[in-house]
């Protein structure tokens, strides 16, 4: 297998970390979707990552959706997530709010860094959003006694939130304050601890407009 994209994305990130948690082998093709997106149109019509490439040529796009062929390769005894029922609902929700989070990340970062003129509507929204989702993030995680989000082992989750806290932190230096999210702060030490976490990272590399 072959995954397509930078590691300072929160999404090819969590995709490389399942990919190492599952022991799944692949090569890494760190291509910029700005410097690079005429290679990756060659797997991915709309440019983007992360993109993986199977050992048979086909392309599977969105980290979701890539996550969830892992999950079915790997089986229901490994998956990192519940096969069914409330337990796989409720992680889907924080995983939805985790890469929510990162995608309004990207959208602020973009807004301030690829416009010579920025919205103040737009930016003040991105803003709310961020913030909510962060207020929503830390009151469940602060109900929660366990190591991990869902018990003593990470999942999904875990790995989401984290992944786009590291984002958020290095895209917008300041956004994110231990004193109002202590449990998140808690959270992404945690992940960021981890040697898959550890292994698959980059420093944060803005595009060139």
């Amino acid at each position: 297998m072959i995954l397509i994209g930078q590691y300072d994305s929160p999404f090819v990130r969590r995709v490389g970390i399942a990919l190492r948690l599952y022991g799944m082998p692949f090569e890494h093709r760190p291509w910029s979707a700005f410097g690079d997106a005429t290679k990756i149109r060659r797997h991915n019509p709309l440019g983007r990552v992360p993109t993986l490439v199977l050992d048979d040529g086909e392309a599977l796009v969105e980290s979701g959706a890539i996550l969830d062929w892992l999950d079915e390769l790997a089986g229901p005894e490994k998956a990192l997530i519940a096969r069914s029922g409330p337990e796989r609902r409720k992680a889907l929700k924080v995983c939805a709010l985790g890469t929510g989070l990162a995608d309004k990340a990207v959208s602020l970062f973009y807004e301030r860094a690829l416009h010579t003129e920025t919205s103040q509507v737009w930016t003040e929204r991105c803003t709310a959003q961020i913030s909510g989702v962060l207020d929503a993030l830390e009151a469940d995680r602060a109900a929660r006694p366990t190591p991990w989000w869902f018990g003593n082992a990470l999942n999904h989750a875990d790995i989401a939130v984290g992944c786009a806290l590291r984002f958020a932190g290095d895209a917008h230096p300041g956004i994110l304050g231990a004193a109002r999210w202590p449990a998140l702060a808690a959270h992404a030490e945690r992940c960021e601890a981890l040697e898959p976490f550890r292994e698959i990272q980059q420093p944060f590399v803005p595009p060139e407009g």
